[in-house]
C-alpha cells in the first residue's frame, strides 16, 4: 500500500499570517458558496449532499469550502480499497449496502475557494482541514487537478496516488486531428481555429463534437441529468465542448484521502482558524472536544 502515494508534505512550519487569529470556522449556507463561487475554477455544477462550511473575519466572508457525498464507483479508490470494490458476484444488497457505507463513512471536498483578496496566507488548507474535522465522518476524499500545481490539500493533510492516464486520451487526440490543426490540449487556440473557419464548417464540427461529448460523457447520462436526453449537450457552444471534451480526455485529478482523527468527538460548532495549528495533523483537536456518549 504504501509505495502507492504520492510523496506526502509535512505540516508547513512558516510563521501565521496574523490576520489569521482574528478567523473563524463555522457552517455555513450555499448563498456562502454563491458569493464566492466565481473564483473557483469549476464555478458551476451542484454537489450532492452538500454541506458547507464558511471562514469568516468579523462580517467579512474568507472562504467556504464545500462537503458532499462521494461517487459510488471511483477506480482510484479501489486501489487504495479493495475490499469495496464491485466485484462480478455482487447483488442487488451488496451494492445497496456499499453505498449506505460510503455515504455514512466517507465525504468529499466538492470545492474549496477563499476570497482572492486572502490567498497565499494559508486560509486553504486550514480551512480544509477543519472542514473535514467537524463534518465528522471517518473519511474525506478530494479529487481535483489543481492539487498537482496547488499542495494545499496536502498541507492539510490528504495523502495522495499517483493519477491514473485517461482512457480517452488516444481516442480524443485522433478526434481533434481530424477537424483541428491546433495542439488538442490548448484550449484558446482550437476556439480561434473554429472562429476562423467558414459557417457551414463550425456548424458540422459543432455536430461531431456534440456527438462526440455525449458518447463518452457519462455525466451527461447520469443524475439530474439522466432524463435530459441530449437537449443540454445540443446547446453548448464550442466553449463548453472543447472545456468539457478536454476535461474528460486530458485531465488528470489526483485522489487524495484524509482520515480524520476527530471522529467520533464531539467538536464545537465553531472554531479559531489557527485550531489547525494546535496538533499535529493525525492528531485530535485540543480544543472544546468532548466524546460521543
Amino acid at each position: 500500500m504504501e509505495n502507492q502515494w504520492v510523496v506526502n508534505r509535512q505540516k508547513p512550519t512558516d510563521t501565521k499570517f496574523p490576520l489569521l487569529e482574528n478567523m473563524w470556522i463555522e457552517r455555513g449556507t450555499k448563498e456562502d458558496w454563491e458569493k464566492l463561487h466565481e473564483f473557483h475554477y469549476k464555478s458551476e455544477g451542484g454537489a450532492m449532499g452538500a454541506r458547507y462550511y464558511k471562514v469568516t473575519m468579523g462580517n467579512t466572508l474568507v472562504g467556504v469550502c464545500v462537503m458532499c457525498y462521494p461517487r459510488g464507483l471511483l477506480k482510484d479508490r479501489h486501489k487504495l480499497f479493495p475490499n469495496i470494490k464491485p466485484g462480478g458476484e455482487d447483488t442487488k444488497l451488496t451494492n445497496t449496502y456499499r453505498y449506505k457505507w460510503l455515504n455514512a463513512n466517507v465525504g468529499l471536498n466538492a470545492r474549496t475557494v477563499n476570497d482572492p483578496l486572502f490567498r497565499g496566507i494559508g486560509v486553504g488548507y486550514r480551512m480544509l482541514n477543519l472542514a473535514a474535522r467537524m463534518d465528522g465522518r471517518k473519511w474525506y476524499e478530494i479529487q481535483s487537478s489543481m492539487s498537482k500545481f496547488n499542495e494545499f490539500a496536502h498541507r492539510a493533510g490528504f495523502q495522495f496516488v499517483p493519477p491514473t492516464p485517461g482512457k480517452l486520451h488516444d481516442v480524443a487526440t485522433d478526434f481533434y486531428g481530424t477537424w483541428f490543426k491546433s495542439n488538442p490540449v490548448d484550449q484558446v487556440a482550437l476556439i480561434q481555429e473554429f472562429d476562423g473557419m467558414s459557417v457551414a464548417m463550425q456548424n458540422k464540427v459543432l455536430d461531431v463534437m456534440r456527438k462526440f461529448y455525449w458518447k463518452h460523457s457519462s455525466l451527461e447520462k447520469t443524475g439530474n441529468n439522466r432524463n435530459k436526453g441530449t437537449s443540454r449537450v445540443d446547446a453548448m457552444g464550442i466553449k463548453d465542448l472543447v472545456k468539457n471534451i478536454n476535461q474528460l480526455a486530458f485531465s488528470s485529478p489526483l485522489y487524495g484521502v484524509y482520515r480524520n482523527p476527530d471522529h467520533g468527538l464531539i467538536l464545537p460548532e465553531r472554531l479559531p482558524l489557527i485550531a489547525f495549528d494546535e496538533q499535529g495533523l493525525d492528531k485530535p483537536l485540543t480544543r472544546g472536544v468532548s466524546k460521543c456518549v
